[in-house]
């Protein structure tokens, strides 16, 4: 039995024997060679190479006798029937071309010399060519809608899917909008293969053909749509919500807080792993043809890049409560730190439109921070004088600017914020923080005027003032605040104990003062000596059974605070009350004085003193 190889050569041999036979003529020929590549491409090939010879045979030759030659024209008309003939078999296939490497080769060689002969025929270009170019025009649109369709086969067959998650804890948001959410990366310095070698060296072969056939936008598009819709869908299973709405600005800050780790996270996704893949795959499916592989890229990410970045635009133009600060920081130094790193990828002319929108969120987040801080000075000097603070204790607004700018000065970022625009006076960091805190400072001054006790104002100023120099000491806020700041502090604290002992505890000192009163030159006392030292014991324990009343009460917010006021009242008056009681011993009957006027001794007036500044009242 005779191998196929024979059978096909013998087949061969014999349609030459019938065009030899049969075709005496060249046109006779020609068609009998057409009708057989409509069957079989094979055939394609000998009826090039007889056209070819008929070519040769057609050139004009030096022999002036011989006879003329048929035209060019014919030759060129029997070139398109039989490429015609070739191509019609593939383009009404039903059966994907690419599917044997055999077929897609034959194809493609089939549309070169089709784009051949078409550049031949243009050199020539007469009102006698129009047929025929038309015709050739017709043969090859028909030839890239299916090059097209190849094209969309080849890229759908190799994509791979965007699975979906069935696992509920892979989804945020409620039961109405589950998101799924791809895993966590440990490296963002990968990049994906998304189309294997073989499907990208085929669609090359195609976009080849199809740029020289002047369809090179048509195969972007058509790339692109493929393309596009699967990041996008790569996108959405990074567990995002849709770009912002009109309603996404009325959302509470809370709503919109959630919403930033987990687009900074995806934002290294998407720009340093997904874009970046994408473009490697623009370049290498449209290798030889750059300014389609940048057109494809465009066409491919903008879109995706702008949504994603509409974001942090949207959060960049929100009301700038000072609680939003460090989510805005969060969200600054994540672009920051992006734009070095696809600036290369985004360079070329149609997708540098995603830098100039990353530049201008990155410019708008700056901004917002700014506006942070004159925010903050602006709701310092809003707070109103509502309710004093019991026992002169520290106030919220103290607590919360202390902790707020220790927690932004731990920021180093936001420094570079405060000094990033050359083009107007920049404010340093530490100057705005200087600033805040003085402002804190009048603020507090005009809240302890609430209290009608001039000495627990005292305490209130003392309160705080500590509590600002506890949060700023050994800090990063005491860094900006300067040492020459925190001296001054100081001296104000030193200034407000000394004005509290003596709104306090002057009267109490006078009482016990022992000007006017004689030596004691004996046992027996004068009468009047031992009044005046009964008026001053009376004195001294009305004075101190009403401090103890009203300021028991009163707080100090540290033992270091609480030690300080009691020396420095027990320095002020033990030692005269001391003094007095050793008189009034001296006196005459002192037994019987001490007895009936000495209420309190030595060391109760300093258990009572040094329980002063707990915070809890109690009964003298």
């Amino acid at each position: 039995m005779e191998n196929v190889e024979d059978g096909e050569e013998k087949l061969i041999t014999a349609v030459r024997h019938i065009a030899k036979s049969l075709g005496r003529t060249r046109t006779i020929a020609d068609d009998i060679l057409q009708v057989f590549s409509s069957f079989d491409n094979r055939f394609f090939t000998l009826d090039k190479t007889s056209d070819r010879h008929q070519r040769r045979r057609d050139a004009p030759t030096a022999n002036p006798r011989q006879s003329p030659s048929p035209s060019p024209l014919a030759s060129f008309d029997r070139t398109v029937r039989a490429l015609e003939c070739q191509v019609v078999g593939f383009v009404d296939s039903n059966r994907l071309i690419w599917s044997d490497s055999a077929d897609a080769a034959a194809f493609l060689e089939a549309i070169d010399d089709l784009l051949d002969t078409a550049s031949d025929l243009n050199n020539q270009s007469s009102p006698t060519t129009k047929p025929i170019l038309d015709r050739m025009d017709h043969l090859l649109r028909r030839c890239v809608l299916r090059l097209d369709e190849e094209f969309r086969a080849v890229i759908k067959s190799t994509q791979p899917p965007v699975e979906d998650y069935d696992d509920d804890d892979a989804y945020h948001g409620g039961d109405e909008e589950l998101i799924p959410v791809a895993n966590p990366v440990d490296t963002y310095e990968i990049i994906i293969d998304a189309l294997p070698p073989g499907s990208v060296a085929d669609l090359n072969d195609i976009a080849h053909r199809m740029v020289a056939a002047g369809f090179g936008r048509e195969c972007v598009e058509t790339y692109a749509g493929l393309r596009r819709n699967f990041v996008e869908e790569s996108v959405a299973r990074l567990g995002l919500r849709p770009p912002p709405s009109d309603g996404f600005l009325a959302a509470a800050w809370d709503e919109i807080e959630e919403e930033i780790p987990r687009w900074i996270e995806a934002a290294r996704m998407v720009f340093l792993i997904l874009i970046p893949s994408e473009r490697r795959l623009c370049e290498r499916v449209f290798a030889s043809l750059p300014a389609y592989a940048d057109l494809a890229f465009s066409v491919t990410c903008v879109p995706v890049a702008s949504d994603f970045l509409s974001f942090g635009a949207a959060v960049a133009s929100v009301d700038q409560g000072p609680e939003r600060l460090f989510g805005l920081l969060d969200m600054y130094e994540a672009v920051r730190d992006l734009l070095p790193e696809i600036d290369t990828v985004l360079s070329d002319q149609y997708s540098a439109t995603v830098l100039d929108e990353m530049e201008v969120v990155h410019r708008a987040l700056s901004a917002s921070i700014r506006r942070i801080f004159m925010e903050l000075e602006n709701l310092i000097r809003r707070d109103p004088v509502k309710s004093a603070v019991p026992g002169g204790g520290v106030h919220p607004i103290t607590r919360y600017v202390m902790n707020y700018l220790g927690a932004a000065c731990s920021r180093p970022t936001l420094a570079e914020v405060m000094a990033e625009y050359a083009s107007r006076v920049a404010v340093p960091l530490p100057v705005r923080v200087a600033w805040i805190a003085d402002i804190l400072l009048d603020n507090l001054d005009a809240k302890s005027k609430i209290y009608r006790d001039l000495s627990l104002t005292y305490v209130f100023l003392m309160n705080n003032g500590r509590y600002i120099l506890q949060k700023a000491k050994g800090s990063e806020t005491g860094i900006m605040l300067g040492e020459e700041w925190i001296r001054r502090q100081n001296s104000k604290l030193r200034q407000w104990a000394s004005e509290y002992q003596q709104a306090s505890w002057t009267k109490v000192v006078a009482a016990l003062r022992m000007d006017g009163l004689g030596g004691v030159a004996s046992r027996s006392a004068s009468v009047a000596t031992e009044k005046a030292i009964r008026d001053k014991l009376g004195m001294f324990n009305n004075y101190l059974e009403e401090i103890w009343r009203t300021q028991g009460s009163w707080v100090a917010i540290d033992e270091q605070m609480r030690a300080e006021l009691r020396r420095g009242i027990a320095e002020a008056i033990l030692p005269a009350y001391r003094n007095l009681v050793a008189r009034l011993r001296q006196l005459g009957d002192a037994r019987w004085l001490v007895d009936r006027y000495l209420k309190y001794s030595v060391e109760d007036v300093e258990a009572r003193i040094d329980e002063l500044f707990e915070g809890g009242s109690r009964s003298g």
